[in-house]
């Protein structure tokens, strides 16, 4: 059997999986990474994008993700998701609901912080979504 590791991911709202994982690919801002355990230990943002994880009974899952941290340590993987769903609730009128959420966060911005963050996730998602449409 190959070597596991501890994997949660966890959104605002709740703990959406605590399992042993064999493979967790991870959609960090700065490209995808695919975490084994063992891992050197490092932390990065998500952006959105698809969560897919190799689990230790043999299983496979995966999740939508808007945002967030991803900390890889001795103690394993932890995810901390602004946004997740299971990939399977996630379709096309989900994206356009995130992003009529994000354009909607972009006109009330009432400052540069608060707009280039809206700015930079509409870019994000639309980018996720050629990405999905390919």
């Amino acid at each position: 059997m190959a070597d596991t590791f501890k994997f949660e991911l966890v959104s605002p709202e709740q703990l959406l999986l605590s399992a042993d994982a064999v493979e967790v690919t991870v959609p960090g801002t700065e490209g995808e990474f695919g975490v084994l355990a063992d891992h050197a230990a490092v932390m990065s943002t998500l952006r959105p994008g698809i969560i897919n994880a190799k689990l230790a009974d043999g299983s496979e899952t995966s999740f939508f993700v808007r945002g967030g941290f991803a900390d890889v340590s001795a103690n394993g993987l932890t995810l901390l998701a602004e946004h997740a769903v299971p990939s399977a609730e996630f379709d096309e009128n989900a994206m356009k609901l995130q992003l009529d959420e994000a354009q909607a966060a972009l006109k009330a911005a009432d400052n540069d912080h608060k707009r280039d963050k809206a700015q930079n996730l509409i870019n994000q998602l639309t980018e996720f979504s050629a990405t999905m449409s390919a």
